[in-house]
């Protein structure tokens, strides 16, 4: 998995975030037809954040991946399957020990196809009765978005014996394997 910017020209995005975006990014970087994932920050009114300001609560941006896939391998439907497993989403502006508005379930829709997949796929959700308690996962249009610190990218791969990724990115990551056998990059 490469960290350059892709250049394919039948590749989609998704932004989305549901807590600490390590967590996603090492999930995604593992879903066959996902060709690359980024850590970045979105959703904010602050200009340019940084990893401070955005764990501050003060620049109001969430920590969130884009992810450029080959729609030809896994869909956009997949990525929210997969997405609403990995993470709580009926936790207001929280992931676990993960508190605040940084941390907040959301999907940034790029389009208006988007924005009705994850609209219907919600409400199925919430008429299934999956979770206990409701969804709060935010759905709002795709706004500026900024890539995150080199040293963010990749953190799993590049720590995985680091406390917080030994404890909570490697168990999300476990969770995904065994609940999507047919989705893990050979």
């Amino acid at each position: 998995m490469n960290n350059k910017e892709p250049h394919h020209l039948d590749l989609e995005q998704a932004t989305i975030g549901g807590g600490c975006f390590w967590c996603l990014e090492a999930v995604y970087q593992q879903v066959s037809g996902v060709v690359h994932v980024e850590s970045g920050y979105a959703g904010g009114h602050t200009e340019n954040p940084d990893y401070d300001s955005v764990c501050s609560g003060r620049s109001g941006h969430a920590e969130v991946v884009r992810i450029h896939y080959d729609p030809q391998l896994v869909s956009f439907r997949q990525l929210l399957e997969v997405f609403f497993v990995i993470h709580d989403p009926t936790t207001l502006n929280r992931q676990g020990n993960d508190v605040g508005t940084q941390y907040r379930s959301v999907i940034y829709y790029h389009d208006d196809k988007q924005k009705l997949q994850a609209a219907e796929m919600i409400e199925a959700l919430s008429q299934a009765e999956t979770y206990s308690n409701p969804i709060v996962t935010e759905l709002s249009a795709l706004p500026i978005y900024y890539p995150a610190e080199d040293y963010h990218q990749n953190y799993f791969v590049n720590h995985p014996d680091q406390g917080y990724c030994a404890f909570v990115v490697g168990p999300k990551v476990e969770k995904f394997q065994k609940s999507f056998l047919s989705l893990i990059r050979q």
